[in-house]
Order: C-alpha cells, then structure tokens, then sequence
C-alpha cells in the first residue's frame, strides 16, 4: 500500500492542520483577543499581576468603582451578601484568600461579561453559608476594575457598583 493516501491518514492530516490553524489564531485559553482601535488586538502585559487593578478611590477612602460599560444590569456594593462584600474587600487588600481557586484566570466561556483578551477576567469565592464546598458565588474582577456578581456559577451576572 505504499504511496496510497487511506481515508484515515487524509482525516488525520485535516485534523491536525485544523488543530494548527487554530492554534495560530487562538490564544491559549480558547478566547481570541478583543480588538483594540483599528482592527489591531489587544492582550494582557506578560507579567501582569493576578490582582486586578485598584478601585478608584474618593477622598475619603472608600472605593468608587469603575461605570458600568457592560451593559449588565447593577447591583450595589451594599446589596451584595456580607460574604459577597467581604470578598470585595480581600480583593481590594489583594488577599489572602481563602480558596486555592480565588484568583485564577476566569475564562468568559459564556461570553456573557463583555470579550476581553484572555487572563483579563480572575475569579473569586463567595462563601455559601451551608454549602461543603465553595458554592455557586463568584465575584469575577476584569484588570480595569471592573468587577461583576454571579449568585449562580456564570449562569447570570450584574456589574457590582462599587462605593454604593
């Protein structure tokens, strides 16, 4: 049979050009990069911090947040649960935080929080009273500072009004 292309052997050799095209244009972490001005892509600092950027701060200290650009609805700050609001608060000391999760790389598989390059968006826990594990509340915290809530692990969210 030598010299004779088989329908498994052609299969193959798509598969792996499609794996490599694809590999090409997608960044590791399966989100393509959002586009920057004019058509050019935009991608996080190789060593950028797990922490996102600090709230603006008014003159007294307390955090004010960033406008909500997402178009997601809003929840305050004040509305979240207590443990919601603690969370909010190690992530503005930049932790420590009590999860070996908080802090990684959230991916926007749901593409429901506005496409960002990939490693913008980190996620933490917010403590379920009851639950055995961490439950089904993030907060996930965008490198601007933009931070959103999810009660329902990724299936809604609301951009957290911070200061309010």
């Amino acid at each position: 049979m030598r010299g004779r292309w088989t329908v498994g052997t052609l299969l193959l050799g798509l598969a792996v050009a499609a794996l490599v095209v694809f590999n090409l244009f997608i960044p590791p972490g399966g989100t393509p990069p959002a586009a920057g001005p004019q058509g050019t892509t935009t991608s996080a600092p190789a060593n950028a911090s797990s922490a996102p950027a600090a709230a603006p701060s008014s003159s007294d200290g307390k955090a004010t947040g960033v406008p909500n650009a997402s178009g997601l609805p809003a929840i305050r700050e004040s509305q979240l649960p207590a443990e919601g609001r603690r969370t909010l608060a190690l992530i503005r000391k930049g932790g420590p935080y009590p999860y070996s999760r908080d802090g990684v790389t959230f991916g926007n598989f749901e593409r429901i929080l506005p496409r960002k390059a990939s490693g913008y968006y980190k996620e933490y826990t917010v403590p379920t009273p009851g639950e055995s594990d961490r439950g089904a509340r993030r907060i996930v915290a965008g490198q601007a500072g933009d931070k959103y809530y999810t009660p329902d692990h990724y299936e809604s969210f609301k951009f957290i009004a911070e200061g309010k």
